[in-house]
């Protein structure tokens, strides 16, 4: 096992908006109680619905089921609970949780997911080198079908949030690391503000993404020294639900790719936000589509559609960013912001004060 820096304080931000995932937000938490290298701190923030901050403040507070004939030093890592601070969506929820923490590294965790035991370990040992700014991981799906559709291309897994095939394996640099499963210095925050409002996920609503890509090339030309990471030895495994497995979903998710890319593009020019792209669409997709093509003619099952479903995600892609470009131009950017990161403690008062509101109606995501 990699030696870690000694002394080095970790702290967990899972963003959460619904009840719903209730399950999946105690299995996320256990996993990172449940860590080889133990949490500093684990934030859960909540995204404008004060009836799942409540209820998730008596489960962890002082004598709630979270904590009840449970006495190991895992649970003596408190849960902090926090509202989100600034507008509606994941990147001011992630701000606000990064505001809020005091580990010298923030990692982040998706709400439907469960990390590997040495998952926190494998980032920390990485920070021993200080000119790493930026950890990410290996996110794996776990498929509500308990199988991968035989059509759904590997290539494209980054669909439904996990690492997709095309990434080189080991550890290795990067430009970007992926959100749901990733780690920064907090120099990296110091130096951008933060991430992007207005580009990333916004609960159920359009599934916009490439906030976490849009941070690190505005990171990297703050500090041209910067190393960022992939780490493939530190694993999650990632729900992905019924819906997220049919064809309608996957060319959803990938034309808000290309809407989303086009802000990108917008905000840090097309040579740095598409440079990674290149290689993917000229190499990694072709090849893809030729093995599918070679499974359809051995008779081996979902060749074709795998190719075919790459030709779709790569069309739908394409519009999105012909469209998001033309209207990034109309709007001159209008509603991308890289706000400042809220005073630190905003989002621990906030959770607080919600905390101890009087009941409210829930306030899900539309």
């Amino acid at each position: 096992m990699p030696t870690v820096p000694s002394q080095l304080r970790m702290s967990v931000v899972i963003c959460v908006y619904t009840e719903e995932r209730w399950d999946d937000i105690l299995a996320a938490v256990d996993s990172v109680r449940d860590q080889s290298l133990p949490a500093h701190e684990t934030l859960l923030v909540v995204d404008h619905n004060p009836a799942l901050l409540r209820r998730l403040a008596a489960y962890y507070g002082d004598g709630g089921p979270g904590t009840a004939d449970r006495e190991d030093v895992r649970v003596r890592v408190r849960v902090r609970m926090l509202a989100n601070a600034g507008p509606r969506g994941l990147s001011a929820g992630r701000n606000t949780g990064i505001a809020a923490s005091t580990g010298e590294v923030i990692a982040f965790l998706d709400d439907d997911a469960v990390a590997e035991r040495d998952w926190l370990h494998h980032f920390a040992a990485a920070y021993a080198d200080p000119a790493v700014l930026a950890v990410g991981g290996r996110t794996v799906p776990v498929w509500a079908s308990r199988r991968r559709p035989p059509w759904f291309p590997e290539e494209f897994d980054w669909v439904v949030g996990c690492t997709y095939r095309g990434l080189p394996p080991g550890r290795v640099q990067v430009r970007n690391v992926l959100g749901g499963n990733a780690s920064f210095r907090r120099e990296a925050f110091q130096l951008t503000g933060g991430f992007a409002t207005g580009i990333g996920r916004d609960g159920d609503k359009r599934p916009l993404g490439c906030e976490e890509t849009e941070l690190c090339i505005r990171l990297t030309r703050a500090r041209p020294d910067a190393v960022l990471l992939i780490d493939d030895r530190a694993v999650i495994h990632h729900k992905v639900p019924p819906a997220r497995e049919r064809f309608a979903y996957f060319r959803t998710r990938a034309y808000a790719e290309g809407l989303s890319k086009a802000l990108v593009a917008r905000s840090v020019g097309a040579q740095a936000g598409l440079s990674t792209e290149r290689r993917y669409t000229t190499r990694v997709l072709p090849a893809g589509i030729a093995r599918g093509l070679r499974d359809a003619l051995l008779g081996r099952p979902g060749g074709a559609g795998r190719a075919g479903a790459i030709v779709a995600g790569v069309a739908a892609a394409a519009g999105g960013y012909v469209v998001g470009a033309s209207r990034a131009r109309g709007s001159g950017g209008a509603g991308f912001a890289v706000p400042p990161l809220p005073e630190a403690g905003a989002g621990a008062r906030a959770g607080a004060e919600a905390a101890d509101a009087p009941p409210r109606p829930a306030q899900g995501h539309a």
